[in-house]
């Protein structure tokens, strides 16, 4: 079977079987046409590509510049590919099963304290009362806030926040029930605040020409017809720098970093941060646990009668 069909199979079992999202796919198409564009300049096509291959392949990659963290996605994708070949019988080995993963050190995520996310939260509020503010400016004003409070509420992926469909807001439960990767469902808390601006926020956008009837509560004319990651992130630039703080330290995924570590400086249960996450292995969760060290560090040294 040529690369370029197999690659299609294999992103058709993804899609049907394992629910892999679109954004995984496309990765996944990415990763895998760059390899096989590498293993077809040596005259061999990827489906029947040796070890040596797929290693030249990880060396190449590495050469480009590629982080480790970059190398071993590739590798991943590779494995799973192969591991699909060799299951449906299309070749007799995988040839990955004897490489090692690229070593990557996993950075610690960027903590914004609790003072600045009330700054933050705090000036988009203010900006939400702007008198001389046009109609439009107003409505985005109270759009950004809503997705600030909504965001450091729940700790959702970007992803999720700007897929909200409009029915969570009108059911007015206190649990926003969110489809995440691969469409996994699970149940994450909303807070008085974030319920009270978000049903500010939605009056607004009721009174909103053509929106009443699109499905998202963030809409947008765009291709999925919600708001656009990219444009949530420039917003919110814009909005940390007119509160003072540095906006290249500030972005979405930061807003999800702060509310997992507030939640577990302030005495959350390890388990339970992952399920509000939605982290499908306790180990991706880990990356936290510098900040449960801090606490208890200090719960001893505050606490402990021996302690100086």
């Amino acid at each position: 079977m040529r690369a370029a069909a197999a690659i299609e199979t294999f992103l058709e079992m993804m899609s049907a079987e394992r629910g892999a999202a679109q954004n995984t796919l496309e990765s996944y198409r990415r990763d895998l046409d760059d390899a096989a564009a590498f293993s077809a300049a040596t005259g061999v096509q990827l489906t029947l590509a040796e070890p040596s291959i797929i290693r030249s392949y990880l060396d190449d990659i590495a050469g480009r510049g590629f982080a480790a963290t970059s190398q071993a996605r590739r590798l991943s994708a590779l494995r799973q590919f192969f591991r699909f070949l060799y299951t449906e019988n299309i070749r007799a080995d995988d040839p990955t099963s004897t490489l090692d993963t690229p070593k990557k050190d996993r950075p610690l995520p960027k903590i914004l304290s609790e003072s600045d996310v009330e700054k933050l939260l705090s000036r988009a509020e203010e900006e939400t009362r702007d008198g001389k503010a046009s109609h439009l400016a107003h409505f985005h004003a109270l759009r950004l806030h809503a997705l600030l409070e909504i965001l450091y509420a729940t700790g959702l992926r970007v992803s999720e926040l700007v897929g909200l469909p409009v029915t969570v807001a009108r059911a007015d439960h206190r649990f926003l029930m969110v489809r995440g990767k691969g469409s996994k469902d699970r149940m994450v808390p909303l807070s008085t605040k974030a319920r009270e601006v978000m049903n500010k926020y939605l009056a607004e956008r009721d009174l909103q020409p053509n929106l009443p009837d699109n499905p998202w509560l963030f809409p947008a004319m765009s291709e999925s017809g919600f708001l656009a990651r990219q444009v949530f992130a420039r917003e919110l630039k814009g909005l940390t720098a007119r509160a003072g703080l540095k906006a290249s330290a500030i972005s979405p995924h930061v807003l999800r970093h702060a509310f997992a570590s507030h939640l577990l400086q302030n005495g959350a249960d390890l388990r339970a941060v992952q399920q509000l996450l939605g982290h499908s292995d306790i180990s991706t969760t880990q990356i936290y646990t510098h900040v449960m060290e801090e606490r208890l560090h200090r719960l001893v040294t505050e606490h402990h009668p021996l302690a100086d």
